[in-house]
């Protein structure tokens, strides 16, 4: 394979030390997204183990509704789609305006997602179904906003991503900043897959 198609996108002929450069970023931005990865595991074993720690309190089916889960299931996993887009048309060469498309898509798309999730988590606080009212409330909310607080991260990092698409157009630097950036958008959702199947669909089984 050539070595000007790096992970998917075409960085251009700048050389070996380019492409060595690209290649230690992305492997320095896979060891944090790994570290990250240990932080959430050790937050699900503790949801887990503090599952049926309700102290008399609400419980996970009297809080979790499914309809809006899926929602947010199904909008985060579409702005997969809309990033991996935007990654095609960096790819190929698109213009400007295509990619700025498909990222704004993809933020606006984590802004929903953003609200939807805000709306869950004051309907669960009218419940009187705070942090402080169980140990099973507390893990849930040591986990769940967390993964919130980096979808807001990412849709920050998109827009600053934007400016510089705008700034300083599609060269070197910003096709590698946009593959680090994709990594993360995409670990998100795998991460929200998780906190759907062992959270919410287990917490609403009979």
């Amino acid at each position: 394979m050539s070595r000007s198609a790096h992970t998917g996108i075409t960085l251009g002929g700048k050389g070996e030390t380019h492409h060595a450069n690209a290649e230690q970023d992305l492997f320095g931005f896979w060891v944090f997204l790994m570290s990250d990865a240990v932080i959430f595991a050790l937050l699900f074993a503790t949801y887990g183990a503090m599952l049926g720690g309700t102290a008399g309190g609400p419980t996970p089916r009297d809080l979790y509704e499914l309809k809006p889960t899926l929602i947010e299931t199904a909008l985060l996993l579409i702005s997969s789609f809309t990033w991996a887009m935007a990654s095609v048309s960096l790819k190929y060469g698109d213009t400007r305006t295509r990619v700025l498309g498909w990222m704004g898509a993809t933020l606006i798309l984590g802004l929903v997602f953003l609200s939807m999730e805000t709306h869950d988590f004051a309907t669960m606080f009218a419940k009187g179904a705070y942090p402080a009212r169980s140990g099973f409330l507390s893990a849930f909310f040591a986990l769940v906003p967390l993964h919130g607080l980096h979808v807001l991260a990412g849709c920050v990092w998109i827009i600053v991503m934007g400016v510089q698409v705008i700034m300083m157009g599609l060269d070197d630097r910003t096709k590698t900043n946009m593959l680090r950036l994709g990594l993360f958008w995409h670990f998100l959702d795998i991460v929200w897959i998780a906190i759907f199947s062992t959270v919410y669909l287990q917490g609403l089984a009979p």
